[in-house]
C-alpha cells in the first residue's frame, strides 16, 4: 500500500518506519529542507536512529499528493487548516485521511476531523480516522512496544487502517467507532499533561502529580461528554493511557512545557527556547473557550489558563485551587 506522510516531524518520520517495517511504500512531504535532507540520508530528523532505505521524502507537495491516496497528517493543529487548503486544491479522487495530531483549534472548538471536513471537499474524501493513544515517537523509534487505536465513524476503514499499523514486533493497533471521545480524550490530556508538568516545576512531588491526572480524568470526562464522545472512551487507551505517559514523562513536550512554567518562565520565553507548537497550551486556551461558553467546570485548566495567558503566578494559582469549596470526591 502506498501512503503519504503529510509532516516529516518526530512522529511522521517515526510512522514511516513503522509502516516500511510493515511492508508498506511511503513518501513524506516536508517544507523544512533540513528535515527532508536528513530523512533521504536515512537519519531520523530528530532522533539519534538510522531510517530504512524505503523511507523517502520530498519537498514537492504535487508529488506527495500524487503518491497515493491515503494521506497521513502529522502537522501541528495551529496549521492543520493552511496545509488542507493546499491539499484539496490538488486532491483529484476520493481519499483517506489518517490523523496522528492531538488538539482541538482554540476559539472554533473543532476537532480535527471537523476541520478536514470543513476543508476538503466533499469529492475529495473517503474517510477519516484518528490514529491515537499512548506513543512516544523516541520509543516507536526504538520499536518498543506500543499499543494505539484507530478510530473513526466508519469501522470498516478503522479495521483497514489497524492492519496497515499493527505488527506482531512492537505496534499493536485496536479499534474504535467513538471517533469524538478518542479525539476529545487525546486532546484535552495535552492540557493536563502541562499542569503535571507545572506540578513538577513547583516542587509538588509524586502526589500531587497523582492527584493531577486523576481528577485531570474527570475533566477530560466532562469534556468527552459534552462534545457527544463515549466517558467510557476517556477511561481506555485514548484517555487515561494517553494521560498517564504524557503527564509523568520528560519526552512529553507538554510535561516539559509545563515545568517551565512551574519554575517561573512565560509562554514567549519558552517557545524562544523551543520552535515547536505545544499542542498542551493551544488545548487549553480552547477549553477555556469552551469552559465559558458552556458553563463547563473545568478548575485547574481555567487556572491554567490564568497562568500562561494571564500572567498569574503559579503559586497563586495552586492556591486558588486549593481554596476551592470542599467536596465530595465527583466521579
Amino acid at each position: 500500500m502506498h501512503i503519504s506522510i503529510i509532516g516529516g516531524g518526530a512522529w511522521g518520520t517515526t510512522l514511516a518506519q513503522v509502516l516500511v517495517d510493515n511492508g508498506h511504500q511511503v513518501l513524506i512531504y516536508d517544507v523544512k529542507i533540513e528535515n527532508i535532507d536528513k530523512i533521504n540520508q536515512k537519519k531520523h530528523p530528530f532522533f539519534d536512529s538510522q531510517l530504512p532505505e524505503k523511507v523517502v521524502a520530498t519537498h514537492s507537495l504535487d508529488e506527495v499528493i500524487n503518491f497515493s491516496t491515503t494521506y497521513l497528517l502529522s502537522v501541528p493543529t495551529k496549521v492543520i487548516r493552511n496545509v488542507l487548503k493546499q491539499m484539496n486544491e490538488k486532491i483529484s479522487k476520493p481519499s483517506v485521511f489518517i490523523n496522528v495530531s492531538k488538539g482541538i483549534e482554540p476559539h472554533t472548538l473543532k476537532r480535527v476531523s471537523e476541520i478536514v471536513f470543513e476543508e476538503i471537499s466533499d469529492q475529495n474524501r473517503a474517510g477519516f480516522v484518528a490514529l491515537t493513544g499512548p506513543s512516544h515517537a523516541e520509543e516507536v523509534i526504538l520499536r518498543h512496544l506500543t499499543l494505539l487505536v484507530a478510530a473513526s465513524d466508519d469501522f470498516d476503514l478503522a479495521v483497514k487502517i489497524q492492519r496497515v499499523f499493527s505488527n506482531d514486533q512492537y505496534l499493536r493497533v485496536y479499534t474504535s467507532t467513538d471517533l469524538i471521545g478518542s479525539e476529545v480524550g487525546g486532546a484535552v490530556k495535552n492540557a493536563i499533561a502541562v499542569i503535571s508538568g507545572a506540578c513538577t516545576g513547583l516542587g509538588l512531588g509524586e502526589n500531587a502529580r497523582a492527584a493531577v491526572i486523576t481528577r485531570g480524568i474527570i475533566e477530560i470526562v466532562r469534556v468527552v461528554e459534552l462534545m457527544g464522545g463515549k466517558k467510557e472512551t476517556a477511561f481506555g487507551l485514548t484517555g487515561i493511557g494517553d494521560l498517564i505517559v504524557t503527564a509523568s514523562s520528560e519526552h512529553s513536550r507538554n510535561f516539559t512545557a509545563g515545568k517551565k512554567i512551574g519554575q517561573g518562565l512565560s509562554k514567549d520565553q519558552i517557545y524562544a527556547e523551543q520552535k515547536q507548537t505545544i499542542e498542551g497550551f493551544r488545548t487549553i486556551e480552547a477549553m477555556h473557550d469552551l469552559s465559558i461558553k458552556y458553563n463547563v467546570d473545568l478548575p485547574m485548566i481555567n487556572v491554567a489558563y490564568d497562568i500562561i495567558f494571564n500572567n498569574l503566578a503559579p503559586q497563586v494559582g495552586l492556591q486558588k485551587l486549593l481554596n476551592r469549596d470542599l467536596k465530595s470526591e465527583d466521579f
